[in-house]
């Protein structure tokens, strides 16, 4: 099976859906704003920097605050991915 790699110090993110409710009605998606939290899946190996690699702060598993607009969406096997820019990540989670 292939998988994503992501270059530089790019990042492969899935973003973590939680289920909304108001008062015993559900939410549809569409009129849900997109979430701002994301799980890593796969991270570049850094960008290069006076001629050294410069190693990413993020590491796969992390859950991570994203910006709202940051980044490139794509589907691979039926998943939706986001592929941003480690400078696009606001926060870790602990």
């Amino acid at each position: 099976m292939k998988k994503i790699k992501p270059l530089s110090d790019h990042i492969l993110v899935q973003r973590v859906e939680s289920l909304s409710q108001k008062g015993g009605i559900f939410i549809p998606e569409s009129a849900k704003e997109k979430p701002q939290e994301a799980k890593v899946i796969a991270v570049g190996p850094g960008k290069v920097e006076d001629g050294k690699r410069v190693p990413l702060e993020v590491k796969v598993g992390d859950n991570v605050l994203i910006t709202k607009y940051g980044g490139t969406e794509i589907t691979y096997n039926d998943e939706k991915y986001i592929i941003l820019r480690e400078e696009d990540v606001i926060a870790v989670i602990d």
